[in-house]
């Protein structure tokens, strides 16, 4: 009795009577039963616990010790005197399934990470399918706007489309949506369907320099700041100098042509953190072009500019800065410099306020890992579920809840626990019961 105590306490089945487990090459099979008592008969309501017929049926459970776990359970059906028979109740197990409760769970927590389904399904010994079935039983709605908003665009090539899209909180660290497309009627669309006073509260929107983005943020986001992400506005510049280098360097022989693609890093590093010997070589290569010598000379010009602390000081230094770029000569800087003044309201607004897009391409790093790991998706809604899901662990304030996503009641019937009405806000929505049950499981196993 103290054996099989331990054991339904390892296996985690309450209520059940094992009799016998077996080790067949890498699984382990358990044949049980429920413990017989009285049923209500649905068809009458009278209680019965007279038995009509046995029947052995094979169910798959999450895999333990390194084996696959199969349960045999062999249930009963009753009979009732009004003739009805009905089969009984199985806690962890739903009517016409052949996995557990807790399988389905832990499928769904499996693809938390950047795994395809097929890796899944051989650790679980399930087809890909069934992984898929599972999955697509969650289902993520559109949150409400946070006051900040960071937008940009990732390679997914779902869907006919080879961009999407990327919505996130880059304050709080949540990835609010994916859409398919990125274009500006698309996106028009979309945010038109939020209410004018959620698009009001949004102080910030974040974006790189992509012009749909900016039209964007002025027709639907009067009271937010556009920001330019830092990272983006910068580049241009280092681009600028690359193609200043490579044009330059195809002028020398072989050999110096080599020196100074090597040494591409001491140009593009800030003159005043090199050491002495660097300055020595970098003097040596501008002294050998001086177009290249002038492109270093406003790289290094404009990268004084990160270091002012306040949006006036930028904006003087940046008007300096373009009105000279704009005379230099070298077509690059002044292309670049044009851009930085159709750009400069933007750029200068990330001066105000210390909100980026890292977490967005950090999310798309992930994404990337995600479809790499695929070999990529076809169905965007799956693919979108599978993104929001995979971020679905952070921790959402209380207005980021979408509507109607209020607290669900259920009354849970387990034996051991209260008969009380359990409130749980699920991180996803519910569109089967199935799943609903093994989200209640894992709550109350952990309490």
């Amino acid at each position: 009795m103290l054996y099989k105590y331990f054991t339904e306490k390892l296996l985690g089945l309450q209520d059940v009577d094992i009799e016998k487990i077996e080790e067949i090459d890498n699984s382990i099979h358990i044949n049980c039963r429920l413990k017989r008592k009285p049923h209500k008969c649905p068809c009458c309501g009278n209680l019965t616990d007279k038995i009509h017929d046995y029947r052995e049926q094979p169910i798959k459970d999450i895999p333990a010790f390194c084996k696959h776990i199969f349960i045999h359970l062999y249930k009963r059906r009753y009979r009732c005197s009004c003739g009805k028979r009905f089969p009984e109740n199985v806690d962890f197990l739903p009517r016409y399934h052949r996995m557990t409760n807790r399988l389905a769970l832990y499928i769904i927590d499996k693809l938390r990470n950047e795994v395809s389904f097929s890796s899944v399904a051989r650790e679980v010994n399930l087809s890909v399918s069934s992984v898929i079935r599972v999955f697509d039983l969650v289902s993520y709605a559109p949150k409400k706007l946070p006051s900040a908003i960071s937008i940009d665009e990732f390679k997914g090539n779902t869907n006919s489309e080879k961009y999407q899209c990327i919505l996130t909180d880059p304050v709080n660290k949540v990835v609010l949506d994916i859409l398919p497309k990125r274009y500006a009627h698309f996106l028009t669309e979309y945010f038109n369907h939020f209410d004018k006073s959620q698009r009001d509260k949004v102080q910030f929107f974040v974006s790189d320099m992509w012009k749909p983005y900016s039209n964007i943020s002025s027709m639907w986001f009067k009271n937010a700041s556009q920001i330019v992400d830092k990272y983006h506005w910068i580049r241009q510049v280092i681009w600028a100098f690359e193609a200043v280098r490579k044009q330059e360097q195809k002028k020398f022989s072989k050999s110096h042509r080599r020196y100074f693609k090597q040494s591409r890093q001491l140009l593009l590093k800030r003159f005043d953190l090199l050491s002495d010997e660097q300055k020595q070589q970098v003097n040596v290569m501008l002294f050998t072009s001086p177009t290249l010598s002038t492109a270093h000379f406003y790289k290094e010009d404009f990268l004084k500019i990160l270091d002012c602390k306040d949006r006036q000081s930028a904006k003087t230094a940046f008007s300096d800065w373009i009105n000279s770029a704009l005379d230099c000569g070298i077509a690059q800087f002044v292309k670049c410099a044009n851009s930085m003044l159709n750009w400069l309201p933007g750029i200068l607004n990330s001066f105000s306020s210390a909100i980026t897009n890292g977490f967005t391409e950090g999310c798309n790093n992930k994404v990337k890992v995600l479809k790499r790991n695929a070999y990529g998706y076809r169905n965007f809604r799956r693919f979108r579920n599978r993104i929001l899901h995979i971020f679905s662990h952070q921790k959402l304030s209380a207005d980021s809840w979408s509507e109607p996503a209020d607290a669900i009641f259920l009354f849970f019937g387990t034996p051991t626990i209260d008969k009380e009405p359990l409130k749980i806000r699920p991180p996803f929505s519910i569109r089967n019961w199935e799943v609903f049950c093994c989200y209640i499981s894992e709550k109350l196993s952990l309490k």
